[in-house]
Parts: structure tokens; sequence; C-alpha cells
């Protein structure tokens, strides 16, 4: 029965990688754009235990991207997802946080996953899960859209993502084309499962970035930076200081 249901997947990466993928824990933080692709992906490739994270209820303004909550309006996201899950692979254990991550509950909530995946649309809630994932070892696979503009990224130690953006950019936009978020959740799924069933991924600190206005893509890698904050090993916890206003690390212990 396993077999016939991911028969075509285990042509590309054998029995050995399904049964990782269905030993394998995943935490999705954000069941937004970038979220909904990726929930549905890793859920039917399926990924044994999914851990889903977060506190906005579903809007109508919110269906034109965020395609799993389809009839789900003023539910909790995280609880809508949850629901399309079951209905999806019913063999996915869902754990449901239906409240966002924040500095006091974030190693709580990551520590019990094997791979992170940032899908939120606040850079505050990026460099909680960079932060988090750096100093409990687990690897963040981020992604962020604008438009039709997106990036994908795997961070797995030194460099980091604050070794990118070491403080908040002052602005932010929230124009998106839906396809847009779709086709860069689908490649932080993708990434997810090539970590897991140990196909390869992106080298950790290579940014692929792509404009599907234009359909051209290019990458360039984040130069190691040994004085990081983060990644260096000198941030000894989760402060919260280090996330108000432009989130640059004020306080290391």
């Amino acid at each position: 029965m396993i077999f016939e249901k991911y028969k075509r997947q285990i042509e590309v990466f054998g029995i050995d990688g399904q049964e990782r993928l269905q030993n394998a824990r995943v935490l999705v933080i954000g069941a937004g754009g970038l979220g909904s692709p990726v929930i549905a992906y890793l859920a039917a490739a399926g990924v044994g235990r999914l851990g889903i994270v977060d506190g906005d209820t579903v809007e109508l303004s919110n269906l034109q991207r965020q395609i799993i909550h389809a009839g789900n309006l003023n539910e909790n996201k995280a609880e809508s997802a949850a629901m399309f899950v079951e209905k999806l692979n019913p063999d996915v254990v869902v754990d449901v946080y239906p409240y966002w991550i924040h500095p006091r509950n974030a190693l709580r909530l990551i520590k019990s996953y094997d791979v992170i995946v940032g899908c939120p649309d606040s850079f505050k809630i990026r460099y909680i899960i960079n932060d988090a994932s750096m100093l409990l070892k687990k690897p963040f696979v981020h992604s962020a859209v604008y438009g039709w503009e997106g990036e994908l990224s795997v961070f797995t130690g030194n460099p980091c993502y604050r070794c990118y953006l070491p403080e908040s950019p002052e602005t932010g936009g929230t124009a998106i084309v839906g396809a847009t978020a779709g086709v860069f959740g689908a490649m932080q799924a993708s990434e997810v499962i090539k970590l897991i069933t140990r196909n390869g991924s992106l080298t950790s600190g290579r940014v692929l970035r792509g404009d599907l206005s234009t359909m051209e893509f290019f990458s360039f890698t984040i130069p190691a930076n040994n004085n990081c904050p983060v990644c260096s090993g000198k941030l000894n916890g989760m402060f919260e200081e280090n996330y108000t206003g432009r989130c640059e690390i004020k306080r290391f212990v």
C-alpha cells in the first residue's frame, strides 16, 4: 500500500528515502502564501510529522494565494492547514500551534523537529527562526516573495540569515502574485525533501533569486562571517530586545 501510494517518488530516491520521509519531523512556520504549497507538498510526499505554526485567521484576500484554506474563512490558519492535510494524507501526524513564534517559545517549538521551514511575511519572525535554528543546529529553509520575485536559501550554519541581512530593512511590501508564492513554496518543499532523503540541497548560504515576469534566475553565495553574532556562537539565548526595531543583536547572554 505504501509503495503504491508513493511509487512515483520512490523511483527517484528509493524506498530508503521514503522511509526517511516517514520518520522525519518538519516544522513549517507560517501557513500563508508560501506555507500553503510547502504544507501541501510535504504532506503529499509522506513526511511523518508536520508541525504548523500560525496565529492568523483566514481572510478573503488570502485565498488568491493561500490555496489550502478554501472554504475556511475566519478559521485559524494552522488549524485550517491541519484539516487540509487530514484530507490529503491522513498518514501524516500534524502538530497544530495556533499562535505565532516569539523569542519566549521559539526554542521549545523548534527543538523537536529535524528541519525548520520559514514561511512568514515578517522580517522579525525570520530573525527569530534563524537565531533559534542556529542555536539548536537545525537546518533552516528560507524563502521570501514580493510581486513576481522570490528568493530561496538553506542555512545550516555559517553563513546564516543574519550574515545575509544583519538587520531588518526599514520597509517591506505586500504586493504578491499568487503563483509566485506557489513556485517558491514548492521550491522550499523540494529542498526539505532533498535534505531528508539525502539527495543534496542548495549549498548552505547560497541564495537563489528569480523573477517570474522575465523567467530569469541567478544565485550568489553569502560570504562566511566569523564575526556574526549568531552563527559564530556568540549568541547564547533568545532575548526579546534582539527582535525590536530593526532586529539587530543587542544582547548576547
